[in-house]
């Protein structure tokens, strides 16, 4: 999840570019792009998922994937997503680019940069694939939880506005002092998660959700107020587009701790699973942070 220094500005009624559907899920309307020929979209970041300053991490995450699925010369679908940010993603005009760097016989290689003001926030690349019936293993182990619904969602009256557009429910370890009476010795959080209103799973929400973890050093030093703000995310997707429509639009539930923080830099790690225990995405990305 990203963040900049910037002072948060109020949130406001999207502003529904021509080229989407005012009557699509929000995060359909928004990450909406417009073909320009030559491998460019046009798009426009609203109010609805931005964080303190811009838009927060899973949102440009999901643009820039989104350039390369509606890529006419795309193949297979995405098994890895790197994002690297630049910088802040304001409300407005922005523009993505993709390009397949490689195409190989079992891989294709891309390249997007996502831009806005003549200035890049963010560059990414993803790897796309054609997955094919054989031997598949699990070694992580599905988190303990309670039912998603005996876990209270997170109270209204949210920090920043991308969360609105989520249905969070902590299990354990929140960004909150207040409730975390016991010294906080640890970065974990377990969570359910869905998209809200409800949204059918496919790669765009998914991206956007492998996101929804704030930075470590919030979870391990909520008694100092903070500041964290993601540099480099890596997502690997291990679900295709046949399970996800089997999965439609019910919860996931995620998991996230650091593995070291160090002279103003961190790593975590977070894992992203069907209530059935099929493990479909997983995370590692590096942040910045002051204390």
């Amino acid at each position: 999840m990203t963040r900049t220094d910037r002072s948060p500005g109020a949130a406001s009624a999207a502003t529904i570019p021509p080229y989407a559907s005012a009557a699509a899920h929000p995060l359909d309307a928004d990450t909406a792009l417009e073909p320009l020929g030559d491998g460019s979209f046009r798009g426009r970041a609203s109010k609805r998922y931005c964080n303190v300053g811009g838009s927060f991490g899973g949102f440009v995450s999901a643009i820039a994937l989104k350039a390369a699925l509606l890529h006419p010369k795309r193949l297979g679908e995405p098994i890895a997503l790197t994002v690297n940010f630049a910088g802040p993603l304001a409300d407005g005009e922005l523009t993505v680019h993709a390009r397949a760097a490689r195409t190989n016989r079992s891989t294709q290689h891309w390249q997007m940069e996502v831009a806005q003001g003549g200035e890049v926030v963010a560059t990414a690349t993803a790897v796309f694939a054609v997955r094919r019936q054989t031997w598949s293993s699990t070694e992580s182990e599905f988190p303990q939880a309670p039912p998603f619904d005996s876990v209270q969602p997170l109270a209204p009256g949210r920090a920043t506005p991308w969360m609105g557009n989520y249905d969070m429910r902590f299990i354990r370890g929140t960004a909150s002092a207040a409730a975390r009476p016991e010294a906080p010795w640890d970065s974990v959080t377990t969570m359910w998660i869905r998209d809200n209103p409800p949204r059918p799973l496919d790669y765009v929400s998914l991206a956007t959700i492998c996101d929804a973890f704030f930075p470590r050093i919030y979870v391990r030093r909520p008694d100092i107020a903070p500041f964290g703000t993601t540099v480099s995310l890596t997502t690997y997707f291990h679900v295709d587009s046949e399970m996800m429509a089997a999965h439609g639009d019910r919860e996931l539930l995620g998991t996230a701790k650091a593995l070291q923080f160090r002279n103003g830099y961190c790593d975590q790690t977070a894992e992203i699973w069907t209530p059935a225990g099929e493990l479909i995405a997983a995370t590692h990305q590096t942040a910045l942070f002051r204390i």
